[in-house]
């Protein structure tokens, strides 16, 4: 945590320190509960929102200020023939299923697609995360490619979002829509998190592209997993979320066209897509 984790130029270690290792006294292995209040009082202590710890038994601990979201069930739109429309959910997996998740979403981009599209909707409502990587290689026809956004840890190091980047998915047969460049209007409610508030900032800078909806959930920051020896993982924020144009994040990420009413945005983001 101390070498790694977003906080680490502010938080007070040696406080820190005392803190959670008083939680612990007296402790002689690590499946008694004192050792689990210690790590929750570290989780939260580091005041990120996002960090948690994986037991080697499986259960998740949580800081006390873990951000928690919820929303209403995504209504969807009423689209007709012009317009296309992709659902990209959350996703949690690697290699193989990752590289299976990218090429279904753009399957399903594949069978969308038309000549006479005006634009497309791409719903992240609902989308809570998981492996941000397969989701932007799925939807690349639309979005397209290049730096795509940015990790930025406490020194100010990036680490640009672009098919280079170690995890990015690969696709097999990749799509090309018949028309390059479209319109683009992105959905957002609150149940939007993590990877899945990635995606959304992935798509801010783009031309031609318009955010609809709530508000995101407020965690598009970056987790990496640190395994421990005896099965149990840190999963540690350690870099905040920025757009291509290098706008940070690391809260909520605000749409272009802010509407609570769901029917509401819906319709201006199809009108919007209509427009000459």
């Amino acid at each position: 945590m101390k070498t790694n984790s977003l906080h680490r130029k502010t938080i007070d270690w040696d406080s820190f320190t005392t803190q959670v290792l008083g939680r612990a006294k007296g402790a002689q292995n690590i499946d008694e509960p004192s050792v689990n209040a210690a790590i929750i009082q570290a989780l939260t202590l580091l005041d990120d929102s996002h960090s948690l710890f994986i037991t080697h038994k499986g259960s998740y601990l949580y800081g006390a200020g873990r951000q928690s979201c919820s929303d209403e069930a995504p209504a969807l739109p009423a689209l007709g023939n012009d317009i296309g429309y992709i659902k990209i959910s959350g996703f949690s997996g690697g290699g193989s299923d990752a590289q299976g998740h990218a090429e279904t979403i753009q399957n399903e981009i594949r069978r969308a697609d038309s000549p006479t599209l005006r634009g497309w909707i791409i719903d992240l409502r609902g989308n809570t995360g998981g492996n941000m990587w397969p989701m932007l290689a799925g939807v690349e026809p639309i979005l397209g490619e290049g730096t795509l956004g940015y990790f930025v840890d406490p020194d100010g190091n990036t680490f640009a979002w672009t098919k280079d980047y170690p995890n990015y998915s690969k696709v097999t047969f990749p799509y090309t829509l018949y028309k390059p460049n479209p319109k683009v209007a992105v959905l957002t409610d609150r149940l939007t998190a993590s990877s899945g508030e990635a995606v959304a900032i992935a798509f801010r800078g783009r031309p031609n592209t318009r955010s609809f909806g709530k508000p995101t959930c407020g965690l598009s920051t970056a987790n990496a997993r640190f395994p421990l020896l005896n099965g149990a993982s840190l999963v540690l924020t350690v870099a905040t979320m920025a757009d291509r144009t290098s706008k940070e994040y690391g809260k909520t990420v605000e749409p272009d066209v802010l509407e609570a009413n769901q029917q509401l945005y819906l319709e201006k983001a199809l009108a919007w897509l209509r427009e000459p």
